[in-house]
């Protein structure tokens, strides 16, 4: 039985990725799942409040913008995700319940209840499939000109989840392949601006490491996941200091 898909995204929507300096010399591959809490006009406002649209069950606040400094800094290619992970969240799986939500945190998300098989799949062939795919043709294409890839994604969390604040700044985040996370968190230890943990706020058991497997782990390549708490990150300054300590945590710990 073949699935009706119906149409997710408009011309007026335009494409699902945003992919910058596609030539760029770093092996760093910057990638930003969560960096937009646009969504496609079909959607409207999936029937929440657009005070809840703007917070981070919408998206990841900052994360884009720390992500295109260390682009720039490093010259390294940038790829993200151009609308909200509420429509998919492209750092889980398809078979994945967080990868179209019915809830986030305190939020009930109207216009994600009882989806069908179809909608789903129209979802997952609109968003997941060619932002992966794009990742996959940039490292297949780097390999061929024989330019190495380092998995970098970037997040930003809340400082209070569930009523709970949280103590830590920044998490260094791997599944088993924590070579990068190790040099980092070592890096990091040398010169303690932030209160930087491994594996936090969230960890592998949560299934937030799903690019990392999928681009890193399955290729054999180093990778990371930064997590940085968005209240650090709220405006051009805290954007620009943290973005300016990850390059040097990178740098060193590529160096190494």
């Amino acid at each position: 039985m073949v699935l009706a898909r119906p149409k997710i995204l408009s011309e007026a929507d335009g494409d699902c990725v945003g992919i910058e300096r596609i030539h760029g010399r770093s092996p760093v591959l910057l990638v930003c799942e969560h960096a937009s809490n646009a969504l496609p006009a079909l959607f409207g406002d999936l029937g929440l409040p657009s005070e809840a649209l703007s917070t981070h069950i919408a998206w990841d606040p900052g994360a884009l913008a720390v992500a295109r400094i260390l682009s720039e800094a490093l010259d390294a290619t940038l790829v993200y995700q151009r609308f909200s992970r509420l429509i998919y969240d492209c750092n889980r799986p398809p078979s994945s319940p967080g990868a179209m939500p019915e809830t986030s945190e305190i939020y009930d998300i109207p216009g994600n209840r009882d989806l069908s098989p179809e909608e789903r799949l129209a979802r997952t062939d609109a968003l997941y499939v060619p932002f992966h795919d794009a990742i996959r043709g940039l490292i297949r294409d780097r390999r061929a000109r024989g330019q190495d890839s380092i998995i970098v994604t970037m997040h930003s969390f809340t400082p209070v989840y569930h009523g709970r604040e949280r103590a830590v700044e920044l998490g260094i985040l791997h599944d088993e392949d924590s070579r990068l996370a190790d040099r980092m968190l070592r890096a990091a230890a040398e010169a303690p601006l932030y209160r930087t943990e491994r594996n936090e706020p969230y960890g592998p058991e949560d299934g937030v490491t799903h690019t990392l497997i999928l681009h890193g782990l399955s290729n054999g390549l180093r990778n990371v996941m930064i997590e940085v708490r968005n209240d650090l990150i709220a405006n051009d300054i805290g954007q620009g200091v943290m973005a300016d300590y990850l390059k040097g945590l990178l740098q060193q710990s590529l160096d190494a």
